[in-house]
């Protein structure tokens, strides 16, 4: 790939940005990168200023969705080195996701390289306080334009950041859900489509209004097997087996939730995959043998679920001294944070 070019912005918004405290995903970086699929092609990334970008009213984005992207983190360690946390996961995904919203593929060095590039520039924007980190938020999006309905001749990729602090949900209380769905067999739920998250917030905010604070999905047939929570994976601890579901075409094959599993194997801790119903969950939290569940994702790393609700039921989960969840969540921030020794090759240095 030719050098890419960077314009760096003539005015720096770093010095007005308190990194003590950052919220999730609402301050942005100096700059961003940015390159065209034209012709048949994808051209060569460039790094400009942070800025809006322009797109015509007929652009497809706008009429038929093809739109993708990607969660994950950058993170300085004790002698302000960068790391990133498994890319080439995150850029196999986003191709798996391109490929089922007729996207065109993007190539490695792009990614990757322009990756490395942008943090290069923005490094400063990495954040060194305990907890934190840089969110990379790569997209891809048709900029083609036309009201008729097939895929675009023209797309855009983009990465952007955003230094973020600490991510602590707190005591999380969700509300399985009976009703909706979050996608179906054949569908594009194991792809990081814009369109199953904004498909998402209506039946979150219903849950919202009753107190919870996010959903359980289920299966979209039968409404009785848990498949993930929110926007999230989900795991559940029965005695001391932890269950969570295989993927499908309706889950997402969580880069969370594979190091979890590699993590649990490693140490020994009896992990299930398998399909587990509501009826299961609920039986035993009533009994007892119920010790955790929680999320897993980017942002959270690890989410515990403190309460779960069905049927004008609360149950609650136990207050444990040392929950697995959270043993689990050390070993992959000490890991991404080069404070433990990296037995996967997971880790990788700027």
């Amino acid at each position: 790939m030719n050098t890419i070019k960077v314009t760096r912005t003539s005015a720096s918004k770093i010095n007005s940005i308190d990194f003590e405290n950052l919220g999730f995903g609402s301050v942005f970086s100096d700059h961003m990168l940015v390159c065209d699929y034209t012709n048949g092609s994808w051209g060569t990334p460039e790094i400009v200023p942070f800025q809006p970008i322009s797109l015509m009213p007929s652009a497809k984005i706008f009429h038929y969705g093809q739109s993708i992207f990607e969660g994950m983190k950058a993170y300085k360690d004790a002698d302000k080195k960068t790391w990133l946390f498994r890319p080439d996961e995150n850029f196999k995904r986003l191709n798996i996701s391109a490929k089922r919203l007729s996207i065109p593929e993007l190539p490695e060095a792009v990614f990757m390289e322009g990756l490395k590039a942008l943090l290069r520039v923005d490094e400063q924007w990495i954040p060194t306080q305990d907890g934190s980190s840089l969110y990379i938020r790569p997209i891809m999006f048709a900029t083609g334009e036309g009201f008729h309905a097939s895929p675009a001749n023209a797309y855009k990729f983009i990465i952007c950041t955003a230094p973020s602090g600490a991510y602590f949900a707190g005591k999380v209380k969700v509300l399985i859900e009976q009703n909706y769905s979050r996608s179906a067999n054949g569908g594009v739920g194991f792809a990081k489509a814009g369109g199953n998250y904004a498909g998402q917030f209506y039946p979150t905010q219903l849950a919202i209004d009753k107190g919870y604070h996010q959903v359980i999905w289920t299966d979209d047939n039968t409404h009785e097997y848990i498949e993930e929570a929110g926007a999230m994976n989900i795991f559940v601890r029965i005695n001391d087996t932890l269950i969570t579901g295989p993927t499908s075409d309706r889950i997402l094959d969580g880069i969370t939730r594979k190091s979890i599993l590699d993590i649990a194997k490693d140490e020994g801790i009896k992990v299930e995959v398998r399909k587990f119903t509501v009826t299961e969950i609920v039986e035993a939290s009533k009994n007892g043998s119920l010790k955790e569940m929680f999320g897993a994702g980017t942002a959270a790393v690890i989410s515990p679920i403190a309460t779960f609700g069905f049927k004008d039921i609360d149950y609650h989960l136990p207050e444990l001294e040392n929950p697995i969840g959270l043993h689990l969540k050390k070993r992959i921030t000490d890991i991404q944070t080069n404070k433990a020794e990296d037995l996967f090759g997971w880790r990788v240095s700027l």
